[in-house]
């Protein structure tokens, strides 16, 4: 993600999203993709946004041949709208190095944005105790993350709803964790302005433009590509490139 020509490939691809992560079939890949995964067979967070971006062009954010389940009775569903990315799933070994990092305990208020299958949330109830909400636009993901939710035993601790990431007020969260572009990251500094002095944003991959991480680590899982752990505590620190020029 650091190359100019990268960039340029993931700002033309990226729509609006929630999440974070999900796999598609190899039918469901475009050709240029499948390829490179049989050459590269642990790609890099670039090669894997590429993915995602080529793939967003489908429009499909429905694995082919998944079933979404049906919305509970009376249970208000979001508007349909195309995820920004496809979901890649987080590690879970990335995913215990992102909460680590973040100091998360149990009066903390943990939200995904972007949950995907839900694996950090619950992580974050199992073994920390935290309340957690897991948000995602994609239905099938929010179908998957409550199932999992149910099977780990964690229904008092954590809630997942269908949202725009973009639409949320964030300032109840303590923690905030994200597996989104570059871009998509830099389009949430808004919000993450309103959570409340010391809370903690941990991104898997991608960094934030104009925003001064406090730690950056990284994760290899065995037999997997090294992945970028990146916290940043609030107030957001920004670099000097992103503060406004003085008149004087």
């Amino acid at each position: 993600m650091k190359s100019p020509s990268s960039h340029a490939v993931l700002l033309a691809a990226a729509v609006l999203w929630a999440c974070g992560g999900a796999e598609t079939s190899s039918q469901s890949q475009p050709k240029a993709a499948s390829d490179a995964a049989k050459s590269d067979p642990m790609p890099s967070a670039e090669a894997e946004a590429t993915s995602w971006t080529a793939s967003t062009d489908s429009r499909e954010s429905v694995r082919p041949g998944s079933e979404v389940a049906s919305p509970a009775v009376g249970e208000k569903v979001e508007s349909t709208k195309s995820p920004d990315v496809i979901y890649v799933p987080t590690p879970q070994p990335v995913v215990d190095k992102m909460l680590e990092l973040a100091k998360v305990k149990k009066s903390d208020v943990v939200y995904d944005l972007g949950c995907g299958d839900g694996r950090i949330v619950v992580t974050a109830a199992k073994r920390y105790g935290a309340r957690a909400f897991g948000f995602d636009v994609d239905p099938a993901r929010v179908a998957e993350a409550r199932e999992n939710v149910k099977a780990s035993g964690v229904e008092d601790l954590v809630t997942i709803e269908q949202k725009d990431i973009f639409t949320l007020d964030l300032s109840p969260a303590s923690v905030v964790t994200l597996y989104l572009l570059p871009e998509l990251n830099v389009r949430l500094i808004p919000q993450l302005e309103a959570l409340k002095p010391g809370a903690r944003v941990v991104s898997h991959d991608f960094d934030m433009a104009g925003v001064k991480p406090v730690k950056q680590l990284s994760v290899k899982p065995e037999g997997e590509r090294s992945h970028e752990v990146y916290l940043w505590t609030t107030p957001l620190k920004k670099t000097a490139s992103s503060q406004p020029k003085s008149d004087g």
